[in-house]
């Protein structure tokens, strides 16, 4: 059972204990829609000036949205488009601090003006993105991008 806590400390630190609150959250459980809405309503809860966070999964052919906190989403994401298909055909993080600047974006949320999507590789297999929207520019930094990569391969370890 969550209980809420505030979290406490330098950024890093912060991180370090979400990911432990991730790890109790979804111990034991395998199946990826309920650990993939668990985590998306946690980090939506803790992360401050977050206007969307969710998972988009792919299906073999195409990004399919999963569960996320936020404005209704597009559902479906070509690879290679927006922020989200980049970061899925790269298989690399894309932190973007000014999305107005990025070629191709989609804006699901018209308030959105920075976002960070974490690819979700399990070996070389793409399984989905972990996506994360903020109406302020340059809201997200390398500290932001390291602790969510680790709680994105909590998450992919979690899975079947």
């Amino acid at each position: 059972m969550y209980q809420h806590e505030e979290l406490q400390g330098s950024k890093p630190e912060r991180y370090a204990q979400l990911l432990e609150m991730s790890r109790h959250l979804i111990h034991g459980e395998t199946d990826r829609y309920a650990n993939a809405a668990n985590l998306s309503a946690l980090l939506y809860m803790h992360l401050p000036d977050v206007n969307w966070l969710g998972f988009y999964f792919y299906d073999g052919n195409e990004l399919v949205v999963g569960p996320f906190q936020g404005k209704p989403a597009c559902i479906r994401i070509a690879l290679g488009r927006g922020v989200c298909g980049t970061a899925a055909e790269s298989g690399k993080t894309q932190r973007v601090d000014d999305v107005e600047a990025f070629p191709g974006h989609i804006a699901c949320d018209a308030a959105s003006r920075s976002e960070l999507v974490i690819p979700l590789m399990r070996g070389n297999a793409l399984v989905g993105v972990l996506d994360i929207d903020s109406p302020i520019t340059h809201r997200f930094d390398e500290d932001d991008q390291k602790g969510l990569e680790a709680i994105a391969a909590l998450y992919v370890h979690s899975i079947r």
